[in-house]
């Protein structure tokens, strides 16, 4: 899938560059990689389409609205909460668990670590 991704955000660089500029200062490539896709996945018509007159339909309609920005700001929460849950084994509430995952399904990562919980290692010892 990352071939494919590299190869879509080369014919469209709108795309590339608005996803790029959500990466977070330090972010490894990896963890970028997985999350780049989560949010190419999920942008649906808040990525960037056409040319010139798509970007002002986009001003005009941005200016209309914050809905767009408010969208935008959820989606790149989600991917952040979806990141630290598969590379760090953070958990989150039930609620945004399942709308987490459901917005991953499909990114396959081969590399992520395993993580046990406090609760996995309890269990264990009892």
């Amino acid at each position: 899938m990352a071939q494919e991704v590299s190869e879509y955000l080369s014919q469209n660089p709108r795309v590339a560059a608005w996803v790029e500029a959500l990466r977070c200062d330090g972010e490894t490539d990896k963890h970028w990689r997985h999350r780049r896709e989560f949010l190419l996945r999920n942008a649906g018509d808040l990525a960037p389409t056409g040319g010139a007159a798509a970007a002002n339909a986009e001003e005009a309609a941005d200016a209309e609205s914050g809905s767009r920005n408010r969208q935008l700001q959820q989606l790149v929460s989600f991917s952040m909460a979806w990141a630290n849950h598969v590379f760090l084994g953070c958990r989150y509430p039930q609620k945004v668990m399942d709308k987490i995952l459901s917005m991953a399904e499909g990114i396959k990562v081969t590399d992520a670590p395993i993580h046990t919980t406090r609760d996995e290692l309890v269990a264990k010892k009892g």
